[in-house]
């Protein structure tokens, strides 16, 4: 649908990966136009927490971050999906929201926007003994939303992987986080890898957010 226009940036650094299928899931999902940005692919420095955006309302930081921060305020709708190494939200997503802080001063550019978390993790929920990393990642996306007077529809979690699985020497590490999160008996080939499309109530999950910023937006319209 014309008009209306929904952002949407993975801070996911694997080409493909299950949080950025999961996001585009989430988009095409609204019925209106969009944009996928990949921050990998722009240079991204965290806030400096100088207050020197305030009258200007744009960052003193010469990267991408200004641009990204443009793409944010022109944007009628905000989808944001990380992943959740150490069991909080990525350097890279994390870094995107702080240099959307410009956008606060005066006017409140995001106030009454829909928007939308997408985290996938690593550690399943319900792990005893572990941090429930999905919670805080969904909760560092949403309570910046809240925080910047944004109108946040809803979360989705993906059951993603740990890195273990992939590099090769997940079985005989002794600091792997395969037998750290699923148990001293735990290889490669016992848990296997999981991928977003195989995870039916995550994929409606997506698609339901998807549809319920898009219904926001019709509202406005």
């Amino acid at each position: 649908m014309a008009g209306k226009k929904v952002l949407g940036v993975s801070g996911s650094p694997i080409r493909n990966s299950n949080t950025d299928r999961a996001l585009k899931a989430a988009l095409e999902a609204t019925g209106f136009d969009y944009e996928m940005v990949k921050l990998r692919d722009y240079k991204v420095e965290p806030c400096l927490a100088c207050l020197k955006c305030v009258d200007t309302n744009v960052c003193v930081i010469k990267d991408d971050g200004i641009e990204l921060a443009e793409k944010a305020k022109n944007a009628d709708a905000l989808i944001i999906a990380g992943y959740t190494p150490y069991s909080s939200l990525d350097a890279r997503t994390k870094a995107f929201i702080e240099r959307l802080y410009p956008l606060r001063h005066k006017y409140g550019f995001m106030k009454g926007k829909p928007g939308g978390a997408i985290v996938t993790y690593a550690i399943p929920e319900g792990s005893e003994m572990l941090p429930p990393a999905s919670e805080y990642g969904l909760n560092s996306i949403i309570f910046y939303m809240m925080e910047e007077g944004m109108d946040p529809v809803g979360g989705v979690k993906i059951q993603g992987n740990v890195p273990c699985v992939r590099c090769g020497y997940g079985n005989e590490c002794q600091t792997s986080g395969l037998s750290m999160i699923f148990g001293p008996h735990a290889t490669v080939e016992s848990v296997g890898i999981s991928n977003f499309e195989d995870q039916a109530e995550a994929m409606e999950a997506a698609k339901e957010l998807g549809r319920n910023i898009g219904q926001k937006l019709g509202k406005q319209a």
